[in-house]
C-alpha cells in the first residue's frame, strides 16, 4: 500500500509522501534513544504538564483534525469530532492519575524480613523506546491511548502508522511537539509495512504495541518473540450482542443498530453477532432491521450522516465477498446485502439470517455494517455461540435477571462483558481480549504498567 490520503468518499488520491529512507530512519532511532535518557528523569509533574497541553492543543484542532480523519478514512464528520474529543480527554485522566498508578510500593515489613530485609520497594520504571504499529479505523484514539500512558510513565514513541492515514500520522508528531516535549519523545516513521520487522529488531527499541489484523499481530509477536521483548496486541473482534427474554427491547435495538454500524460499522469492538433468544427473536428482528433502514448513508463530511464508505476498495470487497457466501449458503439478507452504485466505497447496512457454522460469515470478522442474527433456544445456547469465535475481545448482554448476568460474566470467553449498554472503551477501564483479539491490556493501570520495568528494590537490614 502506498503511503498517501486516498478519499474513500469518491476514490480520489489527495496526497502521497514518500517512505523514509534508512538514514532518516536510523536518525530516527537515535534520537530516539537520546532522548529517553534524558526524559526519563523527568517528573510526572513535568510530564503532565506537557500532556494537559497537548489536550489543550487537540480541543483547539478537533474540527480541523476531524475534517482530516474524514477525508482519509471516511468515518461521519461528527464521530471523528467526538474521537478528537476522546483523546483529550484521555490525556487528562493519564496526566491526573499516572503518578499514583506508578506509585512505589512497600510491602508488609513483617512479610520481607525473613529475606533478610529491613523493607522492600516494588518500583515502576520505563523501558525505553517503544513502537506502536497502529490501524487506520481510529487514527487518533489507536495512537492516544498508547501515547498517553507511554510518555507519562517515561518511554517514549515510535508510531508506525497505517499507510492510508499519513496525514493524521504527522499530525501526532506535530501536536506533541507543539505542547512542548522534548524532541523526540513521540516520532511518526512514514515506512512501509515492511519496514517494521528491521525496525523491531533494533536493540533500541525495547518494546511493540499493535492494533490491527491477526496476520499482523502474528508477525509482530514472532519477531518480538524471537527478540524478547514484550509486546500488547489487540487484533479483531467479532463481539456477540446477546438479547435475552427481560431486556428493554426497543433500547437493545436502538442501542444495537449504534453498536453494528459505529465508524462505519470498522470497529474491533463493534457488535458483530446478535445473538437473540427464541421468546423475543421476532420482535427484536423486527426493530433492529427497521433501526438499520433508517440510517443515513452518505458523504461522511455532511453533519447528518450516519454510516460514510468503508476505508478502502479491498475492504468493501472483502465484505461483500462474506455477504455472497452466506446467501449462497442459504443465509437470508434481511435489509442492504448489495452494492451501491456510484463512486466511494460505499455498503449499505445489511442484516443476515439464519447463517450456519459453515458459513465465513460466522467464523470470520465482519469489518463494515453487516450484522448476523441468531435465534438461541436458551441461555445455554446464547452462551454456546457467543464462544464459538476465534475471537474474545467484548460482548454485550441485555436482561435485566442478575442471575443471568453473573452467568454471562462467569462464562463469556471475552475481555469485557457490557451489561444492557454498549461496550466502549475508557481510559479508566482495561481493554484488551483474549483467544485471537490478542494480549495484554490497554488504558486504565494496567496499561501504563504493561511498558514498566517492574523493579523490586530491596535494603539489607
Amino acid at each position: 500500500m502506498p503511503i498517501a490520503t486516498v478519499n474513500p468518499a469518491n476514490g480520489e488520491t489527495i496526497k502521497t509522501y514518500e517512505p523514509m529512507d534508512e538514514e532518516e530512519l536510523e536518525r530516527r532511532l537515535q534520537l530516539a534513544e537520546a532522548t529517553f535518557r534524558t526524559y526519563r528523569t523527568t517528573s510526572f509533574a513535568e510530564r503532565a504538564a506537557l500532556l494537559e497541553r497537548a489536550a489543550d492543543l487537540l480541543d483547539e484542532d478537533q474540527a480541523d483534525i476531524g475534517r482530516v480523519m474524514t477525508t482519509e478514512m471516511g468515518k461521519p464528520v461528527k464521530q471523528a469530532r467526538a474521537e478528537a474529543a476522546k483523546c483529550a480527554k484521555a490525556m487528562r485522566w493519564y496526566a491526573a492519575h499516572a503518578e499514583a498508578l506508578l506509585a512505589d510500593e512497600e510491602p508488609d515489613p513483617s512479610d520481607v524480613t525473613d529475606s533478610g530485609a529491613s523493607r522492600a520497594v516494588v518500583r515502576y520504571r520505563p523501558l525505553g523506546p517503544v513502537l506502536a504499529v497502529m490501524p487506520w479505523n481510529f487514527p487518533l484514539w489507536q495512537v492516544v491511548r498508547f501515547a498517553a500512558p507511554a510518555l507519562m510513565a517515561g518511554n517514549v514513541g515510535l508510531l508506525k502508522h497505517a499507510s492510508n492515514v499519513p496525514q493524521t500520522a504527522l499530525y501526532l508528531e506535530d501536536l506533541f511537539h507543539r505542547a512542548g516535549f522534548p524532541e523526540g519523545c513521540f516520532q511518526t516513521l512514514l515506512v512501509g509495512s515492511g519496514a517494521i520487522d528491521d525496525i523491531l529488531r533494533d536493540e533500541r527499541v525495547k518494546a511493540a504495541t499493535l492494533t490491527g489484523s491477526e496476520p499482523a499481530g502474528r508477525a509482530v509477536a514472532s519477531t518480538a518473540g524471537e527478540m524478547i521483548k514484550k509486546t500488547v496486541l489487540e487484533l479483531g473482534g467479532s463481539d456477540p450482542f446477546i438479547v435475552m427474554p427481560s431486556a428493554d427491547l426497543d433500547r437493545a435495538a436502538q442501542v444495537a443498530v449504534t453498536a453494528r454500524v459505529q465508524n462505519n460499522g470498522q470497529s474491533c469492538i463493534a457488535a458483530k453477532r446478535f445473538i437473540v433468544h427464541a421468546d423475543v427473536y421476532d420482535a427484536f428482528a423486527e426493530r433492529f432491521v427497521a433501526g438499520m433502514r433508517a440510517l443515513t448513508v452518505g458523504d461522511p463530511l455532511e453533519e447528518d450522516t450516519e454510516v460514510g464508505p468503508l476505508a478502502s476498495e479491498q475492504g468493501r470487497d472483502d465484505l461483500e465477498e462474506l455477504v455472497d457466501d452466506a446467501r449462497r449458503g442459504g443465509a437470508r439478507v434481511l435489509c442492504g446485502g448489495e452494492r451501491p452504485d456510484g463512486p466511494g466505497w460505499y455498503y449499505p447496512p445489511t442484516v443476515v439470517a439464519d447463517v450456519t457454522r459453515e458459513m465465513r460469515i460466522h467464523r470470520e470478522e465482519t469489518f463494515g455494517p453487516v450484522a448476523t442474527l441468531y435465534r438461541a433456544r436458551d441461555l445455554d445456547e446464547a452462551v454456546l455461540i457467543a464462544n464459538d469465535s476465534l475471537f474474545g475481545l467484548s460482548s454485550n448482554v441485555w436482561t435485566r435477571d442478575e442471575a443471568e448476568v453473573d452467568r454471562f460474566v462467569r462464562d463469556l470467553e471475552a475481555g469485557g462483558v457490557f451489561v444492557n449498554g454498549m461496550t466502549a472503551s475508557h481510559p479508566a477501564l482495561p481493554f484488551g481480549g483474549v483467544k485471537r483479539s490478542g494480549y495484554g491490556r490497554e488504558l486504565s493501570g494496567h496499561g501504563i504498567r504493561e511498558f514498566c520495568n517492574i523493579t523490586t528494590v530491596w535494603h539489607g537490614a
